[in-house]
């Protein structure tokens, strides 16, 4: 299987990061659970999970990881955000809380706006069956407060939709999903994932 080689960090600052790690070695991966910015070497890939992107915003400011992180992502580095995660890579957020002042950083690794919670607050979750370009059924995707995403650039490949809002995309190296392939059972997305990173290191190779 392509993850037996794969060196995957999980961003383990908050959020679901045991989620992510738990499926991610039952493919085979070699897991590190990523806090500082030495925890980045070695790795072939980067999961930023699910959880709360503003929470997830100050502690990457707390620990100086923006800079990075967007450096390992222009050293080839595959990088992939569920939910929250997928927020903090976008080029530009919206919806942000008021008392940031409607703004929000990102790493601008993605070249889309996202749209926080664009499909409601908690109480608006839900479950679907989710096709998704490249897999050979749909995927019991869930949502949570989850983010959609517009204006994409021209490097940027639309993956999967919900009630006509992008919900999954792919730039180069970079994987962006607003829903939450940690908390299926299904590990088809993370599949994916580790294919991508083994596929980058190949050709920096």
């Amino acid at each position: 299987m392509a993850g037996k080689s794969s060196r995957i960090g999980v961003l383990a600052l908050q959020g679901a990061f045991r989620e992510h790690r738990r499926i991610l070695e039952s493919l085979g991966a070699a897991v590190t659970e990523v806090r500082l910015p030495a925890d980045l070497a070695e790795l072939d890939g980067l999961v930023l999970p699910g959880g709360e992107s503003t929470t997830m915003a100050r502690l990457l400011t707390v620990y100086a990881l923006w800079q990075p992180i967007r450096a390992f992502h222009a050293a080839g580095g595959a990088i992939w955000g569920t939910c929250a995660g997928a927020i903090l890579l976008a080029r530009e957020v919206r919806g942000a809380p008021p008392q940031f002042g409607g703004k929000q950083e990102s790493l601008g690794l993605l070249d889309a706006v996202v749209q926080r919670n664009a499909f409601g607050r908690q109480i608006n979750s839900f479950a679907a069956a989710l096709p998704v370009a490249g897999l050979d059924a749909a995927f019991p995707a869930v949502f949570i407060r989850a983010p959609a995403f517009t204006a994409p650039g021209p490097q940027v490949n639309t993956l999967a939709t919900w009630e006509g809002q992008a919900v999954m995309l792919s730039q180069g190296h970079v994987l962006a999903t607003a829903f939450h392939p940690e908390l299926s059972s299904d590990p088809r997305v993370h599949a994916l994932f580790l294919k991508m990173a083994v596929e980058t290191k190949s050709e920096i190779a």
